[in-house]
């Protein structure tokens, strides 16, 4: 008996050394629109792990491992996808299932279904400047990947939405939403740099903030900025109000989180991710 209680206070003595890390825990919802947390091979340095050619945050988790935190686009389908490293080594990680429901949405503008050809000129050209600032790649390291809600507000639109406007399907809801009154503050959910300002045809007045290594936040329906590019934000800084400008049907704050240049769940970074 006393062996094998020696033996069973060794193995939980053990544990916190194989067991998962916080970080790990929060984030790892390997599933389309999600994302897979994956342990890497140990060396001194950071190695420099690459996804669907896209270059991936690398974080020491716990100071213990090195991880990388890789955003899975909407449109992988479940199975065994992989990571590159550096050196040529491929690493498999598992993709699950997530099944999103349809959202319906009556708008008064049919432009902001069917846009004419003189807006399309223009949305194209709003798009390009959008992915180049989601293609972001700074060498900074996030302050915290526990991020903070940028407004006081009801959850009111899931991530991964499949809308349909005016009876039309068209692309999936690609953030997170919250209701909340015309002009109440933004705040950053975590330090960054100001990459990119604009007022869209679909995003209204919007802001972009590089997080560092892939990690973007876009804030958009905005009723005003109060930033400009270059700024540098704290955790918790202003940089705007709720609005409904671009293709909104009332005050809200659209929230979108992006790695690795992958649209994915804001709700997994604030605690509250639901399968």
């Amino acid at each position: 008996m006393k062996s094998f209680l020696a033996l069973l206070i060794m193995a939980c003595l053990s544990l916190p050394a194989h067991a998962e890390g916080f970080i790990t825990r929060l984030l790892n919802k390997p599933v389309p629109g999600g994302v897979a947390v994956v342990k890497l091979p140990e060396q001194d340095s950071a190695p420099r792990v690459r996804y669907q050619d896209q270059s991936v945050l690398v974080i020491r988790e716990d100071g213990q491992r090195w991880i990388a935190i890789t955003g899975i686009p909407l449109t992988v389908k479940p199975g065994t996808e992989q990571l590159e490293l550096d050196n040529g080594q491929k690493l498999d990680f598992q993709v699950g299932s997530r099944e999103y429901p349809a959202q319906r949405i009556t708008l008064k503008n049919q432009q902001h279904v069917t846009p004419d050809p003189a807006h399309l000129k223009r949305i194209q050209r709003e798009l390009d400047e959008q992915i180049a600032a989601y293609k972001t790649f700074s060498p900074r390291q996030p302050s915290n990947l526990m991020l903070d809600r940028p407004v006081d507000g009801r959850l009111s639109s899931a991530f991964g939405l499949r809308r349909i406007f005016n009876g039309e399907e068209r692309n999936p809801h690609s953030g997170l939403d919250f209701a909340a009154p015309s002009g109440t503050p933004i705040k950053s959910p975590a330090e960054g740099k100001v990459i990119l300002t604009g007022d869209y045809f679909f995003n209204g007045k919007t802001v972009f903030v590089d997080h560092g290594q892939g990690l973007i936040s876009m804030f958009c329906h905005l009723s005003s900025i109060g930033v400009k590019v270059g700024d540098e934000l704290d955790r918790g800084e202003v940089l705007g109000k709720v609005g409904a400008t671009g293709r909104a049907t009332g005050p809200h704050l659209h929230w979108n989180v992006s790695l690795n240049n992958a649209r994915v769940d804001p709700a997994i970074f604030i605690g509250a991710y639901m399968h």
